[in-house]
C-alpha cells in the first residue's frame, strides 16, 4: 500500500480502462491470467502465451477481471468462435480455443490440482477422452428471464442480461423449446428446460400459466435415454448433461471396477440410479445410496425389473459409517463440493478392495484423494486417473480415479499383558501381538493421576518400541495404564491380599474416578500420541463376606482399586459418567481416533465396539476427554 499520497494499483484501475497484457497461465474459472503492476488480472477470451489489449470489467479487492478487445499476438491455438453470443453471455469460456488445445488445457488443469492440492507428483494422468460432440450436446438449460419475458443468460462479471435465440451447446430439442417460449416468460425470473434427445420427452419448470405459452410446462419428470435404457428424471434431480459421453463414462467405470459378476457394488451417490441400473446386470448385488427422496423415487422406478438393486435413502456420510455389509467395490460420484469427511472415514472403515471416484471438480477430487491415498499409511493407492470431456467449450472436466487397497493392515503390538485389554482389542476385530513392557510403574512425588497414567503409558509403549526398532521391526505399539482416584489419592494395584481387603473396604459405598492413559507409537514414522480419559464410578456397599469371596477368587490382585467394573460375580458398581471401556482399561473410541489420526488403516473385518463395551451415549465419543 502506497503511503506517499499516490493511489494504489487497485485504486488506479477502473472499469472500462484498457490494459496491454501478456497472458501467462490459466485461472480457476477458465480465464487467462496476466499481470498489471504486479497484480493478477483474469482475462476472459484470452489464451496463455498471447499479448492482448483487455478492457477492465470489474475491480475488487484482490481481484480484477477483464475481457479481450484486441489480440495483439495471437496463439496458434486461437480459432473463431462459431457462436454469435460468445463473449457476451459467458456460459462457455473456451470457444476461441481449438478443441485439441482445450483437451490439453484440461489435462494440465487436472495434473496441477493433483500436485497443488493433493501433493501427488508421480501419478500418471491419461489423456482426456474427447466428447463425441463438441457442440449440441447439452440436455439441460438453466435460463434467466429478462425484460418483457425474454430468455437468455447473464454475463458473470458485469451482470448484463443477454437475450439468446438458441445456445450452441444445447441439443436441438432444448433450443426448440427456448424458441417456443422466447419473450413469453415474464411471469417468472428463472427457467429450467430439460429435453430427452432420444425420447422426445421434455420438462419445463416452473409452471407457466400465461395464455401465450404454446407448450405444456410444470412437468415433475421427464424421460431420458442412456445406454439403451430409459431413465425417469425428476425436476430437482441430477442427471449428466452429455448423453453420449455419459455412455462412455459408464463403460469406463464398469471396466475400472474389474467386475467378475459376483460382486456387491456400493453406488454411494446414486442420484436417479444411472450407475446402479446400468451396472446391475454385471454384478450380484448393488446397494445404492442417495439423500434426495425425489431422486430415490426416480431410481426405484428406473430399476423396475431388476431384483438385485437395493436403494437406501440417507446421507452417504451417515450410511457409510453405520452399514454392516462390506461391499467389494464402491463408486463415489459426489456433487462438485466432493465427499464429506465422514463419507471418506466410512469408506476407510468398510475397506472395499477397489474404489472408483467420479468427479467434476479436480480440486475437490485431489483433496479427497489426499485423505484416501496420502500419509505414511494410505488406505488406497491410485491405480490410474482418466479425465474425460463432459463439457466441451468450457473449462470444466470430469475425472475417473481408480483406487485399490494400498496395503495389508499394520502390524499392531499391545504392550500389556492385561487380559481386559486383550479382550477389548479382540472385540474390535484387530489382529495384534502381545509384548508386555515390564516398565517400572513407580508413582512420582506430586504427580497427578492424569500425569501419571499418561507418563506410564508412554513409558510402556516406548520401552517395547525401542526393543522392536532394535530388531528392525516397524509396528504400531499400543500401551495403557489405569488408576483409581478417591478423595484426591491415587489407588493402584494391591500389593497383597491384605492390601486388596483394605482397598475394597475403603472404596465400598463411595463415588470415585478411574483414569486411563493411552499411548500409540507409529514406529515407521516415530509419531507418538498420548491422551487420558476419566470415568466416574459409584461402588455399592460391599458386605465383608463379598469382599472375602472376591479376594479368594484372585480377581482383585492385578487391578487398580482391587476390583473390575465388569466383574459378573461381584458386580461392584456402576459407571455414572464417562466411557465404559476406559474404566475397563482401554478407551476404544479414543484409541480408534488416535489410529485414524496416525493414518493407520483399519482391517476389512474390523467392527465397532459392541454394546455394552462402548455406550452409544458415551460423552467422549468423537472428542477428547476432560
Amino acid at each position: 500500500m502506497a503511503t506517499d499520497g499516490s493511489k494504489t494499483t487497485a485504486e488506479r484501475l477502473e472499469r472500462g480502462q484498457r490494459l496491454t497484457l501478456s497472458l501467462e497461465s490459466w485461472g480457476r474459472l477458465g480465464e487467462a491470467v496476466g499481470y498489471h503492476d504486479g497484480r493478477e488480472v483474469f482475462v476472459l477470451g484470452g489464451i496463455p502465451g498471447e499479448k492482448v489489449e483487455a478492457e477492465v470489467l470489474r475491480v475488487r479487492r484482490g481481484y480484477v477481471s477483464a475481457q479481450v478487445v484486441e489480440v495483439l499476438t495471437p496463439s496458434e491455438d486461437r480459432v473463431d468462435p462459431p457462436c454469435d453470443y460468445y463473449g457476451y453471455c459467458t456460459g462457455c469460456q473456451w470457444q476461441h480455443i481449438s478443441y485439441p488445445a482445450q483437451l490439453s488445457a484440461k489435462h494440465a488443469k487436472v495434473v496441477s490440482a493433483l500436485r497443488r492440492v493433493g501433493g501427488f507428483e508421480d501419478i500418471e494422468v491419461l489423456p482426456v477422452l474427447p466428447s463425441p460432440r463438441q457442440f449440441g450436446y447439452r440436455n439441460h438449460a438453466r435460463m434467466t428471464v429478462g425484460p418483457d419475458g425474454a430468455l437468455g443468460f447473464v454475463h458473470r462479471e458485469v451482470r448484463r442480461f443477454v437475450r439468446i435465440e438458441g445456445c450452441g451447446l444445447m441439443h436441438p430439442g432444448v433450443n426448440k423449446i427456448i424458441a417456443q417460449l422466447q419473450d413469453r416468460c415474464g411471469e417468472t425470473t428463472q427457467l429450467s428446460v430439460r429435453a430427452g434427445e432420444q425420447t422426445g420427452d421434455f420438462l419445463v419448470q416452473p409452471t407457466l400459466s400465461a395464455d401465450a405459452i404454446p407448450i405444456p410446462t410444470g412437468q415433475t419428470h421427464y424421460r431420458e435415454s442412456v445406454g439403451g435404457r430409459e431413465f425417469r428424471v425428476a425436476s430437482p434431480s441430477f442427471f449428466q448433461v452429455n448423453n453420449l459421453q455419459s455412455e462412455n463414462l459408464v463403460e469406463i467405470v464398469r471396466e475400472a471396477l474389474g467386475l467378475a459378476g459376483d460382486e456387491t457394488v456400493l453406488d454411494a451417490y446414486t442420484g436417479v440410479g444411472a450407475f446402479a441400473v446400468l451396472l446391475a446386470p454385471h454384478v450380484r448385488r448393488v446397494i445404492a445410496v442417495e439423500e434426495s427422496a425425489a431422486a430415490v423415487e426416480d431410481a426405484r422406478a428406473n430399476a423396475r425389473g431388476l431384483e438385485n438393486v437395493d436403494f437406501v435413502l440417507g446421507k452417504t456420510e451417515d450410511v457409510l459409517q453405520t452399514m454392516d455389509t462390506v461391499p467389494d467395490v464402491v463408486i463415489l460420484d459426489p456433487p462438485r463440493a466432493g465427499c464429506q469427511a465422514g463419507a471418506l472415514r466410512g469408506l476407510i472403515r468398510l475397506a472395499p478392495r477397489r474404489v472408483v471416484y467420479v468427479s467434476c471438480d479436480p480440486e475437490t477430487l485431489a483433496r479427497d484423494l489426499k485423505l484416501l491415498c496420502g500419509g505414511p499409511h494410505p488406505a488406497y493407492r491410485m491405480q490410474r486417473l482418466q479425465p474425460l470431456d463432459m463439457f466441451p467449450q468450457t473449462h470444466h472436466v470430469e475425472c475417473v480415479a481408480v483406487l485399490e487397497e494400498a496395503q495389508s493392515p499394520p502390524d499392531i503390538v499391545l504392550a500389556s499383558g492385561s487380559p481386559r485389554r486383550r479382550e477389548l482389542l479382540s472385540d474390535l476385530g484387530l489382529q495384534y501381538r502381545i509384548i508386555p513392557s515390564g516398565a517400572d510403574e513407580t508413582v512420582l512425588p506430586d504427580e497427578t493421576a492424569q500425569e501419571m497414567v499418561q507418563r506410564l503409558s508412554r513409558k510402556k509403549a516406548a520401552t517395547v518400541a525401542a526393543d522392536l526398532i532394535g530388531r528392525g521391526e516397524n509396528p504400531v505399539v499400543i500401551a495403557a495404564d489405569s488408576t483409581v482416584v478417591h478423595d484426591g489419592r491415587i489407588i493402584g494395584k494391591p500389593a497383597d491380599e491384605d492390601d486388596a481387603r483394605r482397598m475394597l473396604t475403603e472404596l465400598s459405598g463411595t463415588s470415585h474416578h478411574v483414569t486411563t492413559g493411552v499411548t500409540v507409537i507409529d514406529v515407521p514414522t516415530r509419531r507418538i500420541l498420548t491422551d487420558c480419559m476419566t470415568g466416574d464410578i459409584t461402588l455399592r456397599d460391599l458386605a465383608p463376606e463379598e469382599i472375602e469371596a472376591s479376594i479368594a477368587s484372585g480377581t482383585p490382585m492385578d487391578k487398580a482399586g482391587a476390583y473390575a467394573i465388569q466383574d459378573e460375580e461381584l458386580k461392584p458398581g456402576q459407571l455414572v459418567d464417562g466411557c465404559y471401556t476406559n474404566v475397563v482399561g482401554l478407551p476404544l473410541c479414543r484409541l480408534l481416533e488416535m489410529l485414524d489420526q496416525l493414518g493407520c488403516p483399519r482391517p476389512p473385518d474390523w467392527c465397532a465396539p459392541p454394546q455394552p463395551l462402548c455406550r452409544v451415549d458415551c460423552p467422549f465419543q468423537g472428542r477428547k476427554a476432560r
